[in-house]
C-alpha cells in the first residue's frame, strides 16, 4: 500500500510539473517604432519566472535629417491572460539619442536628448520560445506630440 501511495504521488507530481508553463526570463528581439524610435535590437530579462516586472535595453537609431543612435531603456510589466502564452503589457521607457547637428562646414555639435516613452500593448509568446509584440509607444516629450507604434519579433531562452 505505501508503494502504491508512494507511486501515485509521484505520478501526480510528474502531471503537475507538466502542466506548469514554461516561462523563460530572457528575451532578444528587433523592435520596428516603440522605444527605439525607428528601429532597435533589444534584450530583455523577466525579474521572475513568472510574468511580471521586467527590464529591458537596447541599442537603435532613428532617422530624421540624417541616423542618430539611440539606446531605449525601459521597465515593463506583463499581465497574463487566459491563455498562458498571451499577455498585456505595460512600460515606461527612457530613449537618450545622440544629435548630430552640422553648425558650418567644419564645426558639428552633439547633444543628448532624452525622450520619455510610455508603452502599451499585446505580446504573444509561441510554444517554441519565439516571441512578438505590438504596442501603443507614444513619445510625450516630442514636439509636437509625437503618437508611436512599436512591432517586435524576437527570441526567447
Amino acid at each position: 500500500m505505501k508503494k502504491l501511495l508512494m507511486l501515485a504521488g509521484a505520478l501526480c507530481s510528474c502531471v503537475a510539473l507538466h502542466a506548469q508553463t514554461n516561462f523563460t526570463r530572457n528575451a532578444v528581439y528587433l523592435e520596428a517604432g516603440g522605444n527605439g524610435l525607428f528601429g532597435a535590437l533589444n534584450y530583455e530579462y523577466q525579474f521572475s519566472h513568472k510574468p511580471g516586472f521586467g527590464i529591458r535595453a537596447g541599442l537603435g537609431f532613428y532617422a530624421e535629417y540624417g541616423v542618430h543612435p539611440t539606446i531605449p531603456v525601459a521597465i515593463n510589466y506583463l499581465v497574463p491572460l487566459k491563455n498562458e502564452l498571451q499577455f498585456l503589457e505595460a512600460g515606461l521607457g527612457l530613449t537618450p539619442t545622440l544629435e548630430f547637428n552640422r553648425q558650418s562646414k567644419d564645426v558639428i555639435t552633439v547633444d543628448l536628448v532624452s525622450y520619455i516613452v510610455p508603452s502599451f500593448g499585446f505580446r504573444k509568446h509561441t510554444r517554441n520560445n519565439y516571441m512578438w509584440r505590438i504596442n501603443f509607444s507614444p513619445i510625450l516629450n516630442a514636439d509636437p506630440f509625437l503618437p508611436w507604434i512599436g512591432f517586435s519579433y524576437g527570441k526567447r531562452f
